[in-house]
């Protein structure tokens, strides 16, 4: 515990300040290019007052910003600073806006990408701030969607299955690139000097509920999502020994004590409340990822229900009581979303992602213009003309792996693909099959799990790609089912509120606390007549998925070894040029 000064409390842990009037908490979602605060009343869910910020530095994945070298390919990074900025601005910010007084806010909680581990030293300082490393990159925090890890990964993969390592089919028989021990044996063997200087090796979500307490907690969520902790032990030092001789004490640099999801990390320090404008001593929950921390902000925390969480990338959660291995899962863990319940998850590495790449680099200027004369964005214009048309009328199919496949092929070196452009396809067709493509691609992890014996019995979503009514209304034609959707447009931030109260002793579990200040609207959209072509359009999409997937053609691993040998050699060649 820090030694921060305590508030008095009432017997259920709340601040005595808060206890005779309306109690609030606060949210706060961590994502990949902002961050988000939220004051929710701990009654009714009430969304009283909000903000955004966003990050100075976003992704850094073209140079790193202390020295503007180029990084290589598929690297993403980010700068713990920005996360900082969301506490000193969006809290203050967001409380202004709802008008409460802050004592009567009785708790935070905290979400954020994963994985998206960093390196630190003892004390929890970021290596990227130590004298001497801020023109390391590996020094940085590695952004999730950092796939230059893939060989390490298919190096885990290998000997796991290999060795018969027991582990590796509760991640749906592969490790990904984007999780904890891949990036941490990429800094190994291409920066040994900064994977000794590590002494924590620590989750994002972690290290600012450490910043906000001053204790390190790690959250049993990203503990065993994205670090391979099962059964409450970590891959043996023999196996990682067999890795790589140097990589044998590993787990030391993840050793921490294990939070449960809805449990109290700490209170707030008192210069973590002067930086937000918080009480001192409320409760800080344990953190937890965007994903799974929505589940009880949209009520779908049954056995069975399924919560996509659609933006930049798409992540698929899903509680159940039966333990069991769905091939090209990310994970499943006990008690990783709900107590009590086995924790599944799957996910699409781009989505939104995807979109927003096509508009920024394929849509030609005239598309924009004519976006911008119509009052809308380029996205809204695109749809408007692409669902004009009736399915297939585009005679296209394309692969959404632009940031490789999470689920169900688990591998980085994927890209993207379209087929059946002519010289009269349109750029709204082209936006169309790009939308039909993740929707196809969640059919597929839709499909899988009903394949391992956990069938998906209800469908949730939540996310900013809510927005677009005609993209959700082709996930429910694709998928077969309806679809309900969460009322509430900050769904993790809400989620993070309601581990706050759980936290805060307001609530005896996040189901609970779900039920009170959750908000879904149920079947919002449910499948119509644009059903049965889409089957059609599927079965395509399955023939392709399968033939560049799993075998059929190596063609993209092969383009991406080229690329990035293309790449190392014109960066070596400018660095022997005479300055």
């Amino acid at each position: 515990m820090s030694a921060a000064s305590e508030t008095s409390s009432s017997p259920a842990g709340i601040p005595a300040a808060a206890a005779a009037g309306d109690q609030h908490v606060i949210g706060i979602d961590f994502g990949t290019l902002s961050g988000r605060a939220i004051v929710v009343r701990v009654a009714d869910g009430a969304e009283l007052g909000t903000a955004v910020h966003e990050y100075a530095n976003a992704v850094i994945d073209d140079r790193l910003p202390a020295t503007g070298d180029r990084l290589p390919p598929e690297w993403a990074l980010q700068e713990p600073n920005d996360w900082l900025e969301v506490l000193r601005r969006a809290v203050p910010a967001a409380l202004h806006a709802s008008g409460i007084d802050p004592a009567t806010v009785i708790g935070v909680g905290t979400d954020f990408t994963a994985s998206t581990p960093m390196p630190v030293t003892a004390d929890g300082t970021p290596l990227c701030r130590v004298d001497g490393l801020a023109g390391r990159p590996h020094a940085y925090p590695k952004l999730w969607k950092h796939h230059a890890a893939q060989a390490q990964a298919d190096r885990i993969n290998a000997l796991a299955e290999e060795r018969g390592e027991p582990w590796l089919a509760r991640y749906g028989g592969a490790i990904s690139s984007e999780w904890e021990f891949a990036k941490a044996l990429q800094i190994l063997e291409e920066d040994p000097e900064v994977y000794a200087r590590i002494d924590h090796w620590v989750e994002a979500a972690d290290w600012i509920v450490w910043q906000l307490t001053g204790d390190y907690v790690r959250n049993a969520c990203t503990a065993g999502y994205k670090g391979i902790l099962q059964d409450g032990a970590y891959p043996s030092r023999d196996y990682l020994a067999a890795l790589n001789p140097g990589f044998a004490d590993f787990e030391r640099k993840l050793d921490a004590h294990i939070g449960q999801l809805g449990e109290r990390a700490g209170t707030l320090t008192d210069a973590a409340a002067a930086l937000m404008g918080l009480p001192a001593g409320i409760a800080v929950a344990v953190g937890n990822v965007d994903a799974h921390v929505t589940a009880p902000a949209a009520k779908a925390t049954a056995p069975g229900d399924m919560l996509a969480i659609m933006g930049t990338s798409t992540c698929h959660v899903m509680s159940s009581e039966t333990l069991t291995e769905v091939p090209g899962m990310c994970g499943v863990v006990d008690g990783g979303i709900v107590a009590g319940q086995w924790g599944y998850e799957a996910g699409q590495s781009g989505v939104g992602d995807i979109l927003a790449w096509y508009v920024a680099n394929q849509v030609p200027p005239a598309i924009h213009d004519a976006a911008r004369a119509a009052g809308r964005s380029v996205h809204e214009h695109l749809t408007e003309l692409a669902w004009a048309e009736p399915v297939g009328a585009h005679g296209l199919i394309a692969l959404d792996w632009h940031n490789g496949n999470r689920s169900v092929l688990v591998d980085a070196n994927l890209s993207g693909l379209l087929v059946g452009t002519t010289i009269a396809t349109r750029a709204e067709q082209v936006y169309r099959a790009l939308v039909e493509a993740t929707a196809f691609g969640t059919r597929v992890i839709v499909e899988a799990f009903a394949g391992a014996g956990v069938p998906v019995q209800r469908f949730f979503a939540a996310g900013g790609l809510l927005r677009n009514r005609h993209l959700m209304q082709t996930y429910a034609d694709v998928l077969g089912m309806p679809i309900s959707v969460i009322g509430s447009e900050q769904g993790p931030a809400l989620g993070s509120a309601i581990h706050a109260a759980v936290a805060a002793g307001a609530y005896p579990d996040t189901v609970a606390a779900g039920e009170a200040m959750g908000n879904v609207v149920h079947d919002a959209y449910v499948p119509g007549p644009d059903a049965e072509p889409y089957d059609a359009l599927y079965r395509e999409y399955r023939e392709l998925h399968d033939l560049f997937g799993r075998g059929g053609s190596d063609v993209m691993r092969r383009l991406k070894a080229i690329r990035r040998q293309a790449l190392a050699g014109a960066q070596q060649s400018a660095a022997e040029v005479p300055a």
